[in-house]
């Protein structure tokens, strides 16, 4: 990982996207971890972020939006007929033209890395092709790169993003009990402004559709995205269960 050259500094807004009424876990974002809403600590470790200009919690209910105001944060009220959260980041980035790059971190990673997120910006400097960056860690088991809830990236050698899929991929022929060059992929964005505008106003993909995962939308549609590789996927949390492994965990 080269780092980013001192006079390399672009304008990247973060952007936390945290909606109430989550299916799976509705009230979410505000569980307790460790005496914190499970957002404090996602905002937290954005706020540890230097090359983050200014950061923003998107949300559309009323009770995340005072509780982030409890804890400090700067909040966005937005609209709540959003698809996804990533609508959801747009609309608050149209209120900030002056940001180049805009980085969508989910609320549900409490245990988000911040050298992570840094990572993922020196990504500007390391791909200037690009127009979304984002993070994979290398996946070397086989249960894990057959569990269908774990996305896996297949990554050209310069980082380009060939494909994503919940199933295990790419298959090793010769040995396809021995997974080899399998990522994992780690649900954070940083999208450049133009290709975000653009990414919204594209209708769901046929792959993206067929997986239920939305960055094949990006790919169908050519845009480049690329990836940069850390050592380890953050703790997220999608169900009750994972929040009982996470209260159980240390931070």
């Amino acid at each position: 990982m080269s780092a980013t050259h001192p006079s390399f500094q672009p304008k990247v807004l973060a952007v936390i996207p945290a909606r109430y009424a989550s299916t799976r876990f509705p009230g979410k974002p505000l569980v307790d971890i460790h005496g914190k809403p499970m957002l404090q600590h996602v905002w937290e470790r954005v706020q540890q972020v230097a090359e983050i200009q200014k950061a923003m919690i998107a949300t559309d209910d009323d009770r995340i939006t005072q509780a982030a105001q409890d804890f400090g944060a700067e909040v966005a009220l937005t609209s709540p007929a959003h698809a996804s959260g990533t609508d959801r980041v747009w609309e608050v980035a149209q209120r900030f033209p002056a940001f180049e790059w805009v980085l969508n971190v989910q609320g549900d990673e409490p245990f988000i890395n911040p050298a992570h997120l840094r990572h993922v910006i020196e990504g500007i400097s390391q791909f200037p092709q690009a127009s979304i960056i984002t993070l994979v860690t290398p996946l070397l088991d086989v249960e894990s790169w057959r569990d269908p809830n774990l996305v896996k990236a297949v990554l050209t050698a310069e980082g380009k993003a060939l494909y994503f899929s919940r199933s295990p991929v790419p298959y090793h022929r010769d040995q396809p009990e021995v997974p080899q060059s399998v990522y994992r992929h780690i649900g954070i964005y940083l999208y450049r402004r133009t290709a975000l505008e653009k990414f919204t106003q594209l209708p769901a993909s046929p792959l993206e559709t067929l997986e239920k995962l939305e960055q094949l939308r990006a790919l169908e549609a050519n845009m480049p995205l690329y990836a940069v590789i850390v050592n380890q996927a953050p703790i997220g949390v999608d169900t009750p269960a994972d929040l009982i492994r996470i209260l159980d965990s240390v931070e």
